[in-house]
């Protein structure tokens, strides 16, 4: 089976969705493979050395999106694939997927948490702008689909109340991680490498955006006043910072006397990363909006416990596994995570840490997302829907 992947951009510092990609295109096993097509240049350096086909067909210069290229080679290519997988909405790339598909190939989109009602009570007049691109465009994009798809029950149901209309047809994919093989000694020093600052240290870490959605400010202002509780812990601000905002978090570190122990390394990428998870304590995110979090199964898999707001979709799922602290994404709710965290024992922590592993190994199998994303193409291809059996 081959599949198109179609995505606005593979950037790393864009998030979830890029890295989402990366890691089912990781899965060739059972005869499924995969190419990418996307709006970033050709030459972007990110997409150089990747292990699969990717189609730059960008730059674009557009929110919105829009590239003229983008349709045409669609329909060009589609005989040479078994269906699309669309990654996000609210771009042209939606539309161009829609009319490229045709009657010829299915196609499945995943939301990655675009249709969470927080942003109509977030963003009220973007709600707006949206409204006059859903009802003639967009829903017609999701319910001509084969399959939405979204990583956890939460995120299913509360998508329908975004919008008055709602009728598609859905089914959950959760995301896996794959942990390297390289030894965990190695992944650590290549992190220590990068941050040298926190080496033989304790430390928690937030890893992704420094946006204020991921709740930054929550976690500085809490770690501020939860700082004399244990004078030897640290907080690592791992992630892209692209408004600037960092400038301002740090400010409020700084008048607290607490800047040195806040420590803001940027993105980090490959074994940094991964190194950072197993130096650290526990991974922590206190998000007012997040459909998955990748970064949350990373840190499992690294045996690290999470420390949550409810609005991580995850949380319902692995809180009962006892590698979870969740509280509400608020100032009082961010301050309790941390609280409860210095409060543990040292066997305490190490039970959660054990409990860490099991979780992601029974819940986050790489492997599963792709046989499921298989499985559903196969039931289109069953259907009778469709014109065209592609693939090579």
């Amino acid at each position: 089976m081959h599949i198109l992947h179609i995505i606005s951009t593979l950037d790393p510092a864009a998030g979830g969705p890029a890295e989402g990609v990366r890691l089912l295109l990781s899965q060739t096993e059972d005869g499924c493979t995969g190419e990418v097509v996307t709006l970033d240049a050709h030459d972007a350096p990110y997409l150089q050395g990747l292990p699969f086909p990717v189609h730059g067909l960008g730059p674009v210069s557009s929110v919105f999106g829009y590239h003229r290229r983008l349709l045409p080679w669609l329909r060009a290519n589609r005989n040479r694939f078994d269906g699309f997988l669309l990654n996000g909405m609210w771009q042209f790339n939606g539309l161009a997927t829609m009319l490229g598909a045709g009657r010829r190939v299915p196609y499945l989109v995943f939301a990655h948490g675009m249709l969470d009602p927080y942003f109509k009570r977030r963003f009220p007049l973007k709600h707006l702008k949206k409204v006059a691109y859903w009802y003639p465009i967009e829903y017609w994009v999701l319910r001509r689909a084969w399959r939405v798809l979204f990583t956890t029950e939460t995120e299913q149901r509360i998508a329908r109340e975004s919008f008055a209309l709602s009728s598609w047809q859905s089914a959950i994919v959760p995301y896996g991680v794959e942990v390297p093989d390289t030894p965990q000694n190695e992944l650590m020093a290549a992190f220590e490498a990068v941050v040298p600052t926190l080496r033989q240290r304790r430390f928690l870490l937030f890893l992704g955006r420094i946006d204020r959605k991921k709740g930054c400010d929550l976690l500085i202002q809490a770690f501020c006043q939860t700082a004399g509780n244990d004078p030897d812990l640290h907080l690592l601000m791992a992630g892209p910072d692209r408004d600037g905002w960092a400038a301002e978090l740090q400010q409020i570190a700084a008048a607290a006397g607490i800047a040195d122990r806040i420590h803001w390394p940027g993105i980090l990428r490959g074994a940094a990363k991964w190194g950072a998870f197993y130096a650290s304590e526990a991974f922590i995110l206190p998000s007012h909006q997040e459909n998955f979090g990748i970064a949350v199964a990373e840190a499992l898999a690294c045996g690290r416990p999470v420390l949550l707001s409810t609005e991580v979709n995850i949380a319902d799922t692995i809180q009962d596994d006892g590698c979870a602290f969740t509280e509400p994404d608020t100032l009082d709710g961010t301050l309790r995570l941390l609280q409860r965290w210095n409060s543990l024992s040292v066997v305490e922590r190490d039970t959660m840490s054990k409990n860490a592993l099991l979780s992601y190994q029974r819940r986050f199998d790489l492997r599963e997302s792709m046989r499921t994303v298989q499985r559903l193409f196969l039931l289109a291809q069953a259907s009778g829907k469709y014109g065209h059996r592609g693939g090579r």
